[in-house]
């Protein structure tokens, strides 16, 4: 074996011949093979497991009455999507439990091409956290986005050469893949040729285009949103990957998941998630808690977050408490709760009572140079009411309709507001209605300096007076606002653009509130904690504004302009209905 720098110690160190470095002693030790719990002691020698039974080291930490389980794997996340740099995110994830992410950076990749995935790899390389990378596959996400790049299957190919890169990432085009594109064949041929894992992103896919897209070797889904979705897809091979993030929720409808035989085909994934829940409700481990808490049994829970991803990645050196494994071990108070009380990195401790042992230092700054795409993004011209005036074509409106805690919109088809609604309400933009909680909507391309402006009319976002604007717009991160008034999405959206790339509220011709994100205008080198005060004070404004509590009135924003989920999204190019790859009128 040459994971070890000494196989001879290693089995000395097992066999009980010579002491351990370190041994935990008298902890209960989730067993993910047999799923029992066994008391025993675990000799680490070399950052690795050697033994698991009754050992003495050199140091020995008494764990009794605590429970030890493998570190958490999130099989799928956009670290982009926690709005700080990667070190930052470290600090929120590591101290509960999670060891090892799989991240997709195409985030980053629509904002700067390669630069963006360079940025990635060289933030990552040196953290506790083993960030594993895969490719993004669609950037821009259709030909109906405006992204900074476009990454063809030949950009692609020399990552795979990085150990790092395990594959090729959410392939969201899955209409493309059945209808055979060229470009997607060419990823899909690269990435399978090489024995690289291949992830989806089919919401509702079925029947032949199902078969289609398995046969191209994509293995798995994370927007399965009910289900009978779910089993369809179990049925056809794919893993199905349990989301619980920020926006999209979907543990409550795919419990019946966490039974067999299903669970073994199944791993549990954040995709996107915001620094205050991170904090305060957790990442893998929060998902396991509440799965419990609706009756998932907790060691099978466990293995979901832990070996199924591994074996999906194909990490054989994790994803179990094992002799020859590496020792990332998160130390658990009990199996109902699972609060986190230390974490053990390659054997080492790494986090401690919630906070990491070492911080990281944040090089962003002195990385400017190096990835310029990356830290100056923003390529817009100051934005104007005469930006935002809208050609009325007709007496009806077709809406992008919210639905609570999914990604997934509605159509919406109404009357125009009348003179008489819009006299009622006083200060609104052309076509809001406020008592049918409809406000308008503008995405501005930002990247090439295009001048491509979108408008359309969204509803069940609850926003009652002001405006909201962001550049944290999936996947291309163009800026988008939303708001009641042309005057105040004006403001909210300049603020954005000042700060190359972040969140602003304006309300009554003032902008009272901002986040600056300038690094490709969705992350920043502040702190985690940092963010999550600005963020949640602008959050309390959004909420002072008429949204609601229960909707996270930015993440759901920035799903608002992604044109792969259905029904309707809207971006740079105007309303976009999903399912007929069009562009359609907001107003016909």
């Amino acid at each position: 074996m040459d994971l070890y720098g000494d196989l001879r110690k290693m089995m000395d160190v097992a066999s009980g011949r010579r002491k351990a470095s370190l041994v935990l002693k008298g902890g209960t030790v989730v067993n993910v093979f047999t799923e029992k719990t066994e008391v025993a002691d675990i000799a680490i020698e070399d950052g690795y497991i050697a033994g698991i039974g009754d050992y003495e080291g050199e140091h020995n930490v008494d764990l009794s009455g605590r429970y030890i389980c493998p570190g958490f794997i999130d099989g799928h996340i956009h670290i982009e999507s926690a709005m700080v740099s990667p070190p930052e995110f470290e600090k929120a994830v590591l101290p509960h439990g999670t060891t090892a992410v799989i991240a997709d950076p195409h985030e980053i990749g629509n904002v700067a091409g390669c630069q963006g995935i360079d940025y990635m790899l060289e933030t990552t390389k040196d953290l506790d956290l083993d960030v594993f990378i895969m490719m993004p596959s669609c950037v821009p996400a259709t030909a109906l986005d405006e992204s900074g790049a476009v990454l063809g299957p030949e950009d692609l190919k020399p990552y795979y050469d990085n150990p790092r890169v395990l594959g090729l990432a959410e392939v969201m085009n899955s209409l493309g893949v059945v209808a055979g594109m060229d470009d997607l064949m060419g990823k899909l041929s690269d990435a399978g040729s090489r024995g690289k894992v291949i992830d989806g992103h089919a919401p509702f896919l079925e029947g032949n285009g199902l078969n289609a897209y398995v046969c191209a070797g994509v293995l798995s889904d994370h927007e399965c949103s009910d289900i009978d979705e779910a089993l369809k897809k179990l049925g056809r091979g794919q893993y199905i990957m349990i989301r619980e993030g920020t926006a999209a929720r979907n543990l409550e409808a795919l419990m019946p998941l966490f039974a067999a035989p299903y669970y073994e085909r199944c791993m549990l994934v954040t995709d996107d998630k915001h620094p205050g829940d991170l904090i305060s409700m957790g990442h893998i481990d929060y998902i396991i808690r509440k799965a419990v808490s609706l009756g998932a049994d907790p060691i099978k829970a466990i293995k979901m977050g832990t070996l199924h991803s591994a074996r999906y990645f194909g990490l054989k050196d994790r994803g179990a408490v094992m002799p020859g494994l590496r020792a990332d071990l998160a130390v658990l108070e009990d199996l109902k709760d699972f609060r986190v009380l230390a974490v053990y990195k390659d054997g080492k401790l790494a986090a401690e009572k919630g906070v990491c042992i070492q911080e990281k230092e944040d090089k962003s700054r002195e990385l400017a140079s190096a990835f310029p795409r990356v830290f100056d993004s923003f390529h817009l011209d100051e934005i104007t009411l005469k930006d935002l005036e809208l050609v009325k074509k007709g007496t009806m409106q077709r809406v992008i309709q919210f639905k609570p805690h999914e990604l997934l919109t509605q159509e919406r088809i109404l009357p125009w507001p009348d003179d008489d609604t819009a006299a009622a309400q006083g200060d609104r933009a052309q076509g809001v209605d406020l008592n049918e909680d409809i406000v308008k909507a503008a995405v501005f391309e930002r990247h090439l300096h295009t001048g491509h402006t979108g408008i359309g009319f969204i509803g069940g976002y609850g926003l009652k007076k002001g405006a909201v604007a962001t550049s944290v717009a999936h996947d291309s991160h163009n800026l988008i606002v939303i708001g009641t008034n042309d005057r105040d999405m004006v403001l909210a959206a300049n603020a954005v653009r000042k700060n190359k790339g972040g969140l602003a509220v304006a309300v009554d011709g003032q902008v009272t509130g901002e986040l600056a994100l300038p690094i490709g205008g969705i992350m920043t080198q502040a702190s985690v904690y940092e963010v999550e005060f600005q963020l949640e004070k602008l959050k309390e404004q959004t909420r002072e504004l008429g949204i609601s509590e229960d909707i996270d009135a930015f993440m759901t924003l920035a799903f608002v302009s992604l044109p792969v989920i259905p029904k309707l999204r809207i971006n740079s190019y105007g309303v976009i209905d999903v399912d007929r790859q069009e562009v359609v009128e907001a107003v016909f």
